[in-house]
Order: C-alpha cells, then structure tokens, then sequence
C-alpha cells in the first residue's frame, strides 16, 4: 500500500518562483499567493490595487486569492479590473463564498463572476466553516453544495474546496461530512504558523 508523504513536493523553479501542484486539481500553481483582502481595503486606490496585482503577476505569480465578501466585494472587483488585457489567462482565480443555502450561494457565485469579470473561477471554496454545524448545513438538501456542484457542471467553476480558521476538529467533521456524502474536495486551506503548535494545532 503506497504511503501518502508527509511534506509536499518542493517543487519546480522557474525564474524567481517555485511552483507546486495545488491539492487534487493537478493544477500547478506558484508557491506564493496573491492575498485578495488587502487590495480592496480603502487605504490602497483602486489603480495601486490594479497596478499591485500586475505586477505579481509579472513576477510569477500565479494563484489570485479572494472571497465574495472581502471589503464588500472590493477586492473582487479591483481584481477583475486588473485581469483584464491578457492577464486572466496568466492566473489560476480563487475565490470564496460563505453562503450556507442553495440559493445563497447561487447568488454569490453569479455575483463574484461578474466582478472579477471572467466566465469561469478556477476555484471556489466555502468559507470559514468555524462552526460544527456548517458543515451539515452545506451538504444538507437546499444546502451550498448543490449550486456549487451545479455551477461546477456549467462551466462556471472548475474546481470545489473549503477554508477553516479557527479548531482542527471543525476541520477533520468536514470531511468526514463529505466523505459521508461520497464527495471529496480538490483543495482544502488551513492556518498554519509558528505558533500553531500550542493551541489547536492544524500542524
């Protein structure tokens, strides 16, 4: 039986960035990322946001951060400003929503599709599952799964993960969830950091 390793590939360099395969997708995106909340916060302007990201991309970066709710969706839109001219098809576009319903997460879909001003996002995870019965409420009938899957199956989205911030058993619930309902995501983000050892450590 093949051991799944512990640490992940270093990689591959090209130029000054390292790229890696990103989770399940096989995508190969670079090793650092460009944060969405920061562009579309009030003391950075709309040009310096656009500018800012470009210019990441220029320097190799790939994998575009966001959520649907960063800075009332400013940062979605800064972000689609400046994927425009050619540098849409440079980047792999995450983005998340925290819509727990169906019809919820419908609506955010659509609306983060419009203001990044792309026909697809390459990645759309549920957002800051803190709480045990989010998971529950996303796979439940009527839950955001279901306009996700949906979405995935028109084209709109290529990808499915989820985001967790605060307890590893909140975490580890989710995807027992999923796996008792035969899905399995592509992705998954976590807090990691230094400190992270000595107090509900995702480590």
């Amino acid at each position: 039986m093949n051991q799944i390793p512990l640490t992940s590939s270093p990689g591959t360099r090209k130029g000054d960035m390292i790229y890696r395969t990103l989770g399940r997708t096989g995508e190969q995106v670079s090793a650092i990322g460009m944060g969405g909340y920061h562009i579309g916060q009030h003391g950075l302007t709309e040009e310096g946001s656009i500018r800012l990201i470009r210019s990441a991309i220029d320097h190799g970066i790939t994998f575009m951060d966001n959520s649907w709710d960063y800075n009332e969706g400013q940062s979605e839109t800064r972000m689609g400003k400046a994927l425009k001219d050619g540098y849409r098809q440079k980047v792999f576009l995450m983005t998340k929503i925290d819509g727990r319903t169906k019809e919820v997460a419908e609506r955010q879909i659509e609306t983060s599709l419009e203001r990044l001003q792309t026909d697809h996002i390459d990645l759309v995870q549920h957002h800051e599952i803190i709480r045990f019965d989010d998971p529950d409420r996303i796979f439940a009938v009527g839950g955001a799964m279901e306009a996700v899957v949906e979405a995935k199956k028109a084209g709109k989205i290529r990808y499915i993960g989820f985001t967790e911030h605060k307890d590893p058993h909140i975490h580890l619930y989710t995807l027992k969830v999923a796996a008792d309902h035969g899905f399995h995501f592509d992705t998954v983000q976590m807090p990691l950091n230094v400190m992270d050892a000595h107090f509900r450590s995702f480590g």
